[in-house]
């Protein structure tokens, strides 16, 4: 496991991401906002700030790393929220799905949007929500679910992009991570 770290100052907050290669010669920071309350409530209070004007019935994410993000967005904006899960359990019912594939895991990935979350979204006005967009595997699997429920996607939000800049334009995020490649990669 590697020591290197890539320092970070968002919302106030500074945190040392850990260095993990993915593939060889190729790294990227690793954010785990999971149990870190002061960096999740930071950030969700700024992104808040930065979708104030987007008029959002519902926010979604996908399971699991970005669920804090999404509880405390929803916290701060009196919105509710759904998440898109990575197993499908019996009492989903008719859950729609769609595939993406996980840049840390280099495996595809299943989400499934409940039944129930289904009918909450359906018509509204979604801003899909994620940790760290980086590829935009994960982001693609959940528009392809959420226009699939008849929802409308009014904006696109991460703490982080990560990786080619330019792809990320239309995304309302707080920081940009890069992404590290050796030469003989």
């Amino acid at each position: 496991m590697s020591s290197e770290v890539h320092s970070v100052e968002v919302a106030g907050i500074k945190r040392d991401l850990r260095l993990m290669e993915i593939k060889p010669g190729v790294r990227i920071a690793i954010l785990n906002i999971l149990g870190d309350t002061e960096f999740v409530n930071a950030v969700s209070k700024a992104l808040a700030e930065r979708l104030a004007d987007k008029r959002i019935d519902y926010l979604v994410t996908a399971e699991a790393k970005s669920i804090p993000l999404a509880h405390a967005l929803s916290t701060e904006m009196n919105l509710p929220y759904v998440v898109l899960r990575k197993t499908h359990k019996p009492y989903m019912g008719d859950a729609l799905q769609s595939e993406t594939l996980s840049i840390t895991t280099g495996k595809p990935q299943t989400l499934y949007l409940d039944e129930k979350d289904r009918k909450l979204v359906s018509g509204k006005r979604i801003a899909l929500l994620d940790d760290v967009i980086s590829t935009g595997s994960t982001l693609q699997g959940m528009r392809l679910i959420i226009n699939k429920a008849g929802a409308e996607i009014v904006a696109e939000a991460a703490i982080f992009t990560e990786g080619d800049r330019a792809q990320w334009h239309d995304i309302v995020a707080l920081g940009h991570l890069p992404v590290w490649v050796d030469d003989k990669a």
